[in-house]
């Protein structure tokens, strides 16, 4: 191996006009389809190892005939002996190309090969003079043509609206883009191994439903014309996921597709995934602890750390705070609601604060919008904000000690909400009359709205549900904080985006 150099001597082809490269990538398929060697009639290729296990395990692979397939990423011409960067499935190798290894009409046609081809190649692992650990050919095979050129390598692909457009081609030229997806797929995994590990029943519900709920958040519609009937996408799983809970599935989750027809910006996408977990025979306090040993172990298993950098700040998962909302309020506003005793009262001292009236203006109501103006953008480390008024808490149970508020949390990091968790109202007669004071309301704010009681949840309530923890949860948010990522479009294969017509 005494005559193989390092790459860093070989010189580049020059660039060409990118139109004029499209016109020779499809003459040159063409010149294989006509000499019999059209690469996209091969069915199969036999691979037996990956570029990244043969870097991690170096010393057992040295020496051994290996069988790699990918993408041609760069390629360095020295005349009869060449270099190219392999991209497989786990990363990227060197690979040496010498005219008297694989004869000369193969190295004939694979110099004709372009950048962003896909081949096949057989040979044995060995280590460079300047140690890189490379792949010394002796077959090659050409499976796949690529008739469109790659980015330029220097600036590769940056722009963001073509990233999230083409994900296929951001996943080829950015690796690290690949890392984050690759993440994703392991956070996946530790949060479902978590909840089986607590007894927790993964399980599926609708998705296309048959009305349109009192619920805040805004739906798709849809029409099923077999049946002749408006539906519309899910904004929830948890009405049904609580109908189990009555039918005696004591632990159940569901990782469900959300879909809401709102605005769109760095936390926002139309669709999104979702974790919604209920227990029997528990409380929002049992949810807390969950929560927190949750978020603690999936943490430890794919960072391999409690403390997370996330945008520029150390997130430290190994400290939770508890606070009530109106705690919350009195230490960043000031402002004590428990000494306040009437919406009036509420109302002149949110004139006073500058703070926005919400359209039902009592003191709960208000009380929220205070938590958004003053509280939410301070709570960096990880906190659960408890005890939420009854106003905006629809399918919470009341506090005995007192009414106007609910068994409710929602836990906060980096001042963005994670998730949201109940003590359940179980209360058949109580949901349904929160259930019409909110469709009613929705309704006077807009009277096209078509939404409905579902009547059929309060006849399941009708039969029994037990007391039980409920906790929802964006999947993606978790991923972009422990994936470093400053936006969601960042982890989502497919984004959301408006055609460029």
């Amino acid at each position: 191996m005494a005559d193989i150099i390092n790459n860093e001597n070989a010189v580049e082809s020059p660039e060409v006009n990118v139109s004029s490269e499209i016109e020779i990538r499809r003459a040159k398929l063409e010149n294989l389809i006509e000499a019999g060697k059209n690469p996209f009639e091969i069915m199969k290729y036999d691979v037996t190892a990956y570029s990244a296990d043969i870097k991690a395990n170096f010393e057992e692979w040295d020496g051994k005939t290996v069988s790699l397939a990918g993408r041609i990423m760069s390629r360095r011409d020295m005349g009869k002996a060449n270099f190219i960067d392999l991209a497989d499935g786990k990363g990227r190798i060197q690979c040496y190309i010498r005219i008297n290894d694989i004869g000369e009409e193969v190295f004939a046609d694979y110099r004709k090969w372009d950048i962003g081809d896909i081949i096949g190649i057989e040979g044995f692992v060995f280590l460079t003079r300047r140690g890189e650990i490379s792949i010394h050919a002796q077959k090659l095979t050409l499976l796949s043509k690529s008739l469109l050129p790659l980015p330029e390598k220097f600036h590769g692909l940056k722009d963001t609206d073509t990233r999230y457009r083409q994900r296929y081609l951001d996943l080829i030229v950015n690796p690290e883009v690949k890392d984050t997806f690759v993440k994703r797929s392991l956070i996946m995994r530790e949060l479902r191994a978590f909840l089986d590990s607590k007894g927790f029943l993964e399980v599926d519900t609708p998705i296309l439903t048959p009305f349109e709920i009192g619920a805040s958040a805004r739906p798709f519609l849809t029409h099923h014309n077999t049946l002749d009937m408006d539906m519309v996408l899910r904004i929830e799983t948890e009405l049904y996921l609580k109908r189990l809970i009555v039918g005696g599935m004591d632990k159940v989750y569901e990782v469900g597709r959300i879909f809401r027809n709102e605005g769109m910006d760095t936390k926002h996408n139309p669709e999104f995934t979702s974790i919604e977990l209920y227990q029997a025979y528990t409380d929002y306090h049992g949810m807390m602890d969950l929560v927190e040993e949750m978020m603690k172990t999936v943490a430890m298993n794919v960072c391999g750390t409690l403390t997370v950098n996330y945008q520029g700040k150390e997130i430290d998962l190994s400290k939770w705070e508890r606070m009530t909302m109106v705690e919350a309020v009195k230490k960043y506003s000031g402002v004590d609601f428990a000494a306040i005793t009437s919406d009036e009262e509420a109302i002149a001292i949110a004139k006073e604060k500058h703070v926005e009236l919400p359209a039902v203006k009592t003191k709960g109501a208000i009380l929220v919008e205070f938590f958004d103006a003053f509280v939410e953008e301070n709570l960096i480390q990880p906190t659960f904000i408890y005890d939420y008024p009854v106003e905006n808490s629809p399918l919470a149970k009341r506090k005995p000690e007192d009414p106007a508020f609910t068994e409710r949390f929602e836990y906060f990091i980096n001042a963005t909400e994670f998730g949201n968790a109940f003590s359940e109202l179980n209360d058949p007669i109580d949901q349904r009359e929160r259930f019409e004071r909110q469709v009613a309301e929705r309704k006077a704010q807009d009277p096209a709205c078509k939404a409905q009681v579902d009547y059929d949840y309060i006849t399941a309530l009708e039969y029994g549900l037990p007391p039980t923890g409920g906790l929802g949860f964006g999947v993606d948010r978790l991923v972009m904080l422990l994936t470093d990522s400053a936006s969601i479009r960042d982890v989502l294969l497919f984004p959301t985006m408006k055609p460029i017509d």
